[in-house]
């Protein structure tokens, strides 16, 4: 054939109109299949193998069209038909005219696809926006992701309700240290119960792809766990079973469990996770249980329920002096006391660094004594350097801890490195996206980076999740505060006193009232505060905070010294990046105080440092 007529003879011969064909069918081919495939729980390979076949059949399509054409006799060669005949023309047309149904079917496909991707877009800002996640457009779920549900508790003694919700935990805790797989914190599925109607709607919000149901019936030394593991946009039950076993064997089905479900999400496992997987924390079910009921406690990050947890983890040490995760749970336990003004830091350092200090020389892959370990280091040593060095080993350790990426995230803050700490506390959100308190301190950061605006809506959204929230309410108040909104921001201090802040609360309502004169009501709120001090410990950042409002630079800088004197530092840590701290700016006092907690040297370069 004559090269100049190549060209000529491709359309001939319907070549083109065979590949656009060819290329239309093959879209909606792979649309349907994506579409039908999960609904009938095909395995993830199967779409591979579709589109790898398509692609393969492209040129056997393409040398086909050029080698035969079709006539009302039957398929013959192409060279055997004449070319000005109209056999090939005719089939030409009937191939644009296919290609052509073909094209709108798939536009109309296209379109209904753009369309619900700007709805899901949209519902996604109303309702990812509240839980942390950043307005924007549409991403997808990943499908190695999942969400464990609260499982039931069929016990006859619902007092057992702490060992239904500890195999949840145990399960969730050993898929978070895959990193080849999304994994939900527990503070956010903790707000769904077991086996909810809408699991589609539940795994949109919490940006996953399945969910695993379960409930835990226990009776003497016998348990029984029952699993589903369900692909939430079909409602395709990917695995389902039901272990029988004695107590003493509760590892072992958790570690089932967790295997068996990243084997069906087709999850790369290393070496050291498949070891994860199937540790055995302890030998002695009696510290098992006390530790569950520790947890149980340390869960409702209360004051005295903290105190309960202490107590709990200690008796399951005393069961099993060699249980590494119970001391991890102790010293995290500890760290957190001071917080909720319910120890003296002080008190707190020694217990802590002791409990620690066993976790790691028992199991020095404890993601959960690591992140303790950060936390100590930055709230009570000032220790940036160690408390960043401890809290990249606990995500190395657990990629889906959003405890470490939280408390790492807000050290970073402190030293001014606000676009970092916002971007890690949005990647606590991924996994953690309901957690109130991590949806708050995000709206924290912004107030330290002046970014007030979106501080406010982060608060308010934060509050459309739960308005009893008392601290969502106190820092909107201080959000509304700094810009100049004095009666909406009392409202707020009013409210989170009335749900339970009984110390921040009152003194930043109490500062607000001596800014704006109402100097009689300031004081007595902080004569309130100091007996309090005389009953129990009180952090003295707390008097500065009042000291700022009514003026008095001497007071205040006095209160933080004694703050800095207490080891306290888990407000303290913020001095430079707090803006009721301006005024104070400049004063010989409070500079010297400011270089002990984050030395400049240390603030100016992470401030300067690659966000």
């Amino acid at each position: 054939m004559n090269p100049r007529n190549f060209f000529t003879e491709l359309t001939r011969r319907n070549v083109y109109k065979v590949a656009a064909a060819y290329a239309v069918v093959s879209w909606l081919l792979i649309q349907a299949a994506s579409i039908i495939l999960p609904t009938f729980e095909a395995p993830g390979w199967t779409m591979k193998v579709l589109i790898a076949a398509l692609a393969v059949g492209f040129p056997i399509a393409v040398v086909l069209a050029w080698a035969f054409e079709i006539t009302p006799e039957g398929i013959v060669r192409a060279e055997d038909v004449i070319p000005n005949k109209s056999i090939a023309r005719r089939t030409g047309r009937k191939l644009v005219g296919i290609t052509m149904a073909l094209a709108v079917i798939a536009a109309g496909l296209l379109g209904w696809q753009l369309v619900e991707r700007d709805r899901w877009a949209r519902r996604a800002e109303d309702t990812a926006a509240p839980i942390g996640r950043p307005r924007g457009p549409f991403l997808p779920v990943p499908e190695k992701s999942i969400a464990v549900l609260p499982f039931d508790n069929l016990s006859d003694e619902k007092g057992n309700a702490y060992f239904a919700e500890g195999v949840q935990d145990e399960i969730l805790t050993r898929l978070a240290k895959v990193a080849d797989l999304k994994v939900i914190s527990r503070t956010s599925t903790q707000r769904f119960k077991s086996a909810p109607e809408n699991l589609p709607e539940i795994a949109r919000q919490l940006g996953v792809a399945h969910i695993l149901e379960g409930s835990v019936q226990k009776a003497a030394d016998q348990v029984r766990v029952n699993v589903q593991l369900i692909h939430a946009a079909s409602d395709a039950h990917l695995w389902a079973d039901t272990f029988d076993r004695k107590l003493t064997d509760i590892f072992a089905v958790e570690s089932e469990i967790a295997k068996t479900i990243a084997d069906t999400l087709q999850v790369k496992l290393t070496g050291s996770e498949k070891i994860q997987l199937a540790k055995k924390p302890t030998a002695n079910p009696e510290a098992y249980e006390l530790y569950l009921k520790g947890r149980f406690f340390w869960n409702k990050r209360t004051g005295p329920d903290l105190r309960k947890a202490i107590d709990y983890f200690t008796g399951a040490i005393a069961k099993d002096a060699a249980y590494a995760l119970a001391y991890a749970a102790l010293a995290q336990t500890w760290v957190l006391l001071p917080a909720h003004n319910a120890a003296a830091p002080k008190d707190c350092v020694a217990p802590a660094e002791a409990a620690i200090s066993q976790a790691l020389a028992l199991d020095e892959s404890l993601s959960d004594a690591h992140a303790a370990l950060g936390l100590l280091r930055a709230s009570f040593q000032f220790n940036y350097a160690g408390a960043t060095s401890e809290f990249d080993r606990a995500l190395q350790l657990n990629p889906n801890d959003s405890t470490a990426l939280h408390w790492s995230a807000m050290v970073y803050g402190s030293l001014g490195q606000s676009e970092r700490a916002i971007a890690e506390l949005r990647r606590a959100l991924e996994v953690d996206p309901l957690s109130l308190v991590i949806n708050t301190n995000l709206a924290v950061t912004l107030i330290h980076a002046r970014r007030l605006d979106e501080a406010i809506v982060q608060l308010r959204k934060t509050i459309e999740l739960d308005a009893t929230f008392a601290y969502a309410h106190r820092i909107l108040g201080l959000a509304l505060e700094l810009k100049g909104k004095t009666r909406e921001a009392i409202a707020e201090y009013k409210k989170s006193i009335s749900l339970g802040d009984d110390v921040p609360g009152p003194a930043q309502l109490a500062h607000l009232y001596g800014k704006i004169g109402r100097r009689d009501e300031a004081p007595a709120i902080l004569a309130q505060l100091k007996a309090r001090r005389e009953r129990g410990y009180v952090d003295p950042y707390w008097f500065a905070i009042v000291y700022l409002g009514l003026g008095d630079s001497a007071q205040a800088i006095a209160a933080l010294e004694q703050s800095y004197a207490d080891g306290s530092g888990d407000d303290l840590s913020n001095i430079r990046v707090e803006q009721m701290f301006d005024p104070l700016h400049g004063n010989p006092r409070f500079e010297a105080l400011a270089e002990k907690i984050v030395p400049t040297a240390v603030f100016t370069q992470a401030s300067s440092a690659p966000k």
